[in-house]
């Protein structure tokens, strides 16, 4: 038996998803990309999330920058589903952004985002810790950036919208989960999180 979170299935997701950062870096660092999933991994497993659930939040970037990029679900199920399984394509999938709705349209950035706060109410609880896990690493990497440095403007530029609308989107996240009730104890560290962003 495995110790938890070092299982074979993880193990490839690691391998996989770095292979797709190689050479990234995290937006306006020099830390490289992988940082992001390996994070959202530790996070899923301190709270005792199964394979499947840490194994989609691995990959959830892996799938992200693909949609961008114009994959299709054949595609993704091709690339992912036959390497991972159903279940965590299909949780990744239920919490990735989308670039077109279901009738085929291209969705702004706005309308991106209100798609996603609509599909977390279908979506399955364990995509829902995902999610969660995501934006918490994320809120915490800018407020680790923001506390460290003299000019914070520097950080906020390098984020889509600038701080009040980062900070709005991760807010309107935490107010979602709340509404459809998916409050956890991962949910009030997000809420701790952004909470102290707003205030740094």
């Amino acid at each position: 038996m495995g110790v938890k979170g070092y299982s074979d299935a993880i193990n490839h997701a690691f391998a996989f998803a770095a292979k797709h950062h190689d050479r990234q870096v995290r937006k306006g660092t020099k830390l490289p990309y992988f940082t992001q999933p390996a994070n959202v991994a530790v996070i899923l497993s301190r709270y005792g999330c199964g394979d499947n659930t840490v194994v989609a939040g691995i990959l959830h970037d892996v799938a992200q920058d693909s949609i961008r990029e114009g994959a299709t679900l054949e595609m993704l199920e091709q690339r992912i589903g036959e390497k991972f399984g159903a279940e965590p394509l299909s949780l990744l999938l239920a919490v990735t952004q989308r670039r077109l709705d279901d009738d085929g349209v291209e969705l702004d950035l706005d309308e991106m985002k209100t798609d996603y706060l609509d599909r977390l109410a279908s979506a399955p609880r364990p995509a829902l810790w995902v999610s969660a896990a995501e934006k918490l690493h994320n809120v915490n990497s800018l407020l680790s950036d923001v506390r460290r440095t003299m000019d914070p403007d520097s950080v906020w530029s390098r984020t889509s919208g600038g701080r009040d609308t980062t900070i709005k989107w991760y807010r309107d996240v935490l107010n979602r989960f709340t509404q459809i009730g998916f409050t956890e104890p991962i949910t009030e560290e997000l809420a701790e999180a952004v909470t102290a962003l707003e205030k740094s």
